[in-house]
Parts: C-alpha cells; sequence; structure tokens
C-alpha cells in the first residue's frame, strides 16, 4: 500500500519515467513470448534457444534502465527523519524495489494482452503475413509458460533495484579517529604535544620572533609525535572540514576500469574476427560467437567509459585553462562514473546496431520486426538511462551550483559550461564509436 501511494503521490517527471520502464518492460515482454511462438510453431530447438539468448541483451537494458529510474526517484530518497516512524533506508529500498515491480508488471501485461490479440485468441481473428510465424497461430499458448516468460522482467528489476539500493555499512578502515585535544581542550586534528606553560609565559604568542621561535621549537616535537603515531607525517596542520555546500572532492586520478574496458574490447573485436573465419556466412544470429563477441564489445565500452570521461575533463584543464574551462573540466572529472558508464553503453548500442545494420541483407525477412522492435528496446532504454544518469548528476551537484549562484557565477556561465562539457565528451565518444562500429561490421561482413 505504501508503494500505492508513493507511486500516485510521484511528480509528472517521476511518473513518465515510471512509464518509460513500462513500456521498456512491454516491448522486452513480446520479444520473449514471440520466442515460446517460435518454439511453438518449430521443433528446432536450437534455434530458439538462441533466440532465447538474444532476449537477453533487451532485458539486461531494461533492468539497467529500471535501476537508473529508481535511482533519482525522490520519494525513496532517505530523508532525515523518516527512521522514527518506521522508513528506514531498507524499508524505502524496498518500496522502490516493489514500485519498480509494479511498472515492471503492468509492461509484462500489457505484452500479453497485445501477443494474444495478434494472435487472436482474443478476437478470433488472427494477425496474417509472412513476418508472422512467431505467434504460432492456431496452436494453444502454454500459460504457465507464458507466464514464467513474462515474470523475467518484474522479478530481474526488482532483484537489481534492491542490490543497487542496499544500504551499505561504513568501511571498516573509515572509523571516526578518537579526539585529540589541543591547547586549554580546545579539539584538534594531529596529536601534537604541546609543553607546559605554553601559554602561561609573558608575551609568548607576541611578535614575528616569537612566532618564528614557536615554529622552530614545534618541529622537534611534531617529529616526536610523528614517531610515536603510525602513519602520522609531521607537517602543517590540515585544515577543517569543507562547507556542507563545497561539493564532492574531484578524484585526481582516473577510474580504474579504463584498461580493463580496453582489454575487454579487444577481446571481443578478436572473437567477432574468429566468428568470421569459423561462421561460414550467415547472420550473425546464427552464430553464437557473434553475439559473445558484441556482448564483450558492449561491456569494454561500459567499462571504459568513465575513464574516458575523465580524461575529457582532464583535457579541458590543458594550456591554462580559464574560469569556464575550469569549471566544465572539473565537473566531468567528478561526474566521470555516473556520466561515463551510461555513455558508454549508449556507444555500444549504437556500434552493434550499426553492425547489424551492415547485414540487414542477409537477415531473414520473418525476424526483420522482432529485430526491430529488439533494437528499439535496446537503444531507448540505453539512451533514456543516458538522461536518467544526467538528471541524477545534476541532482547531485545541486548544492555547488547554489553556492556558485551565491558567489555570484552567472545562470548563462554556468549554462555554456554544461554545452562545453557535452561538446568535449561529443567530440571523443563519436569517432570512438564510429570506429568501433567499422571494426565491429568489418569481419562479420566477410
Amino acid at each position: 500500500m505504501l508503494a500505492l501511494r508513493l507511486t500516485r503521490s510521484a511528480h509528472t517527471a517521476v511518473q513518465l519515467r515510471r512509464l518509460l520502464v513500462a513500456a521498456a518492460s512491454a516491448g522486452t515482454g513480446f520479444l520473449l513470448l514471440s520466442t515460446l511462438g517460435h518454439a511453438l510453431g518449430h521443433p528446432d530447438p536450437a534455434s530458439s534457444a538462441l533466440r532465447l539468448a538474444w532476449c537477453a541483451i533487451p532485458l539486461a537494458a531494461t533492468v539497467y534502465f529500471a535501476i537508473a529510474v529508481a535511482r533519482t526517484d525522490p520519494g525513496t530518497r532517505p530523508r532525515p527523519g523518516l527512521s522514527a516512524i518506521g522508513l528506514g533506508p531498507a524499508r524505502l529500498m524496498a518500496v522502490s524495489a516493489a514500485t519498480t515491480a509494479l511498472s515492471c508488471a503492468l509492461g509484462s501485461l500489457l505484452a500479453l494482452l497485445v501477443f494474444l490479440q495478434l494472435r487472436g485468441d482474443l478476437t478470433g481473428v488472427p494477425s496474417d503475413g509472412a513476418a508472422t510465424d512467431f505467434l504460432a497461430t492456431g496452436r494453444p499458448l502454454p500459460l504457465p509458460a507464458a507466464l514464467t516468460l513474462l515474470a523475467l522482467v518484474p522479478l530481474s528489476a526488482s532483484a537489481a533495484v534492491a542490490v543497487a539500493l542496499r544500504p551499505r555499512e561504513p568501511a571498516a578502515g573509515a572509523a571516526r579517529a578518537g579526539r585529540t585535544y589541543g591547547r586549554f581542550g580546545a579539539y584538534r586534528r594531529t596529536p601534537v604535544r604541546e609543553s607546559f606553560g605554553a601559554y602561561g609565559r609573558f608575551g609568548g604568542q607576541l611578535g614575528a620572533a616569537a612566532r618564528g621561535r614557536r615554529t622552530a621549537e614545534a618541529a622537534p616535537e611534531r617529529e616526536d609525535a610523528a614517531e610515536e603515531v603510525p602513519g602520522t607525517a609531521a607537517g602543517p596542520e590540515p585544515a577543517g572540514p569543507e562547507p556542507a555546500d563545497a561539493g564532492p572532492a574531484v578524484p585526481l586520478t582516473p577510474p580504474s576500469g579504463l584498461p580493463w574496458g580496453i582489454a575487454v574490447l579487444a577481446v571481443g573485436l578478436a572473437v567477432e574476427a574468429f566468428a568470421s573465419r569459423t561462421g561460414g556466412g550467415g547472420a550473425p544470429g546464427d552464430r553464437p560467437s557473434a553475439l559473445l563477441g558484441l556482448a564483450l564489445t558492449a561491456v569494454g565500452l561500459a567499462l571504459a567509459g568513465p575513464g574516458l570521461a575523465h580524461l575529457c575533463g582532464r583535457l579541458l584543464q590543458t594550456v591554462r585553462p580559464g574560469a569556464l574551462r575550469l569549471l566544465a573540466g572539473r565537473v566531468l572529472m567528478t561526474e566521470a562514473t555516473r556520466i561515463g558508464r551510461p555513455l558508454g553503453v549508449v556507444c555500444a548500442v549504437l556500434s552493434a546496431a550499426y553492425a547489424m545494420a551492415s547485414l540487414h541483407d542477409r537477415a531473414d525477412a520473418s525476424t526483420g520486426p522482432l529485430v526491430v522492435l529488439g533494437v528499439l528496446v535496446v537503444a531507448g532504454c540505453t539512451t533514456a538511462t543516458l538522461l536518467t544518469a544526467a538528471v541524477e548528476a545534476r541532482q547531485a551537484r545541486a548544492g555547488t551550483t547554489a553556492a556558485l549562484r551565491r558567489l555570484g557565477a552567472a545562470t548563462g556561465t554556468l549554462r555554456r559550461a554544461a554545452v562545453l562539457r557535452a561538446g568535449a565528451l561529443l567530440a571523443l565518444f563519436g569517432p570512438l564509436t564510429l570506429v568501433v562500429a567499422e571494426l565491429s561490421a568489418w569481419p562479420l561482413a566477410r
């Protein structure tokens, strides 16, 4: 009941994103039902199993989009005071999973109704044509098998949302250090020893000579304190904590997935080349190694996306950057992980679609509508995930944006910085997508 109330009271944008999740679930459910219909009309189990394996791609895209929508849902975000009424992080995670399951179940129900309508089970007038052999018209539809296939999307999406939004315990090594005290009981950040009567000496705190003498006297004491406390280096006392609206710290090192992404991408292209030599012609759907190669290529681009986005932020700040380039580069480095991964997935989908389009004349005409539907589901889910990640990034830097406006930053400057970030990403990921698409299509077209 709580999930239903939160679903009804959400904003229009949130409801639109949930409807998009339902539409993606409907498309994926229809592809799964068409696999069942093909298995009923064709006794070849290998071909039906391969069609079911291809349905894993739109299923993964739908689940990925559902996770992105659940993360940007403001109704299920932990807020102060909710734990007092029993809405802690675990309960809100369960509400998010239930809301996702409801949206996907709605889409699966719509897919079942459309499939039954095309078969003629509802009106008695089945659809006719050369491309409707996947409907298995005239054969009884096993309802338990159909419901089992339709349950894959809601169960997978809700389980993935529960795992992604689960409450995380703080790391064991991140425990708060014990309080240390300085002069007259003041809190300090380093355990530096103070000599007795440091404030008692008359004039001990006045004048430049006294400050120099105090620094010279404190140097050996800090070295002794660094030797007594393991892992404490001698040096000046660190500054206090940052303000609350200062924004997240900018990572100075790129994400660690860039080398792995490049390696997996190279392996995927090698597998596609191997598939072109051992496939003996035919469409990629008739070669399981082609599916494996495309999947590895997509995983490689997704892993390399955050590192490439971080590299864009670095390049924006090279050669004496001004305030605009510095702001755009720093924000892009901060949001590299959040924006880079869905952007890499979009590049992978576009390159795979280009590789499949180059072989469209070889494909079977009976699978044309299903191929178009699968491409629309995958491309739509990945593009919507990228836009949702951009919304999430905007929500994450809302405090930083408000602080910049209080400091006098013009709205036009912030917009130009956003356009500069988008242009830098397009300048790097656009040619990369074209290169990967050509390398993927060349071995498969042989």
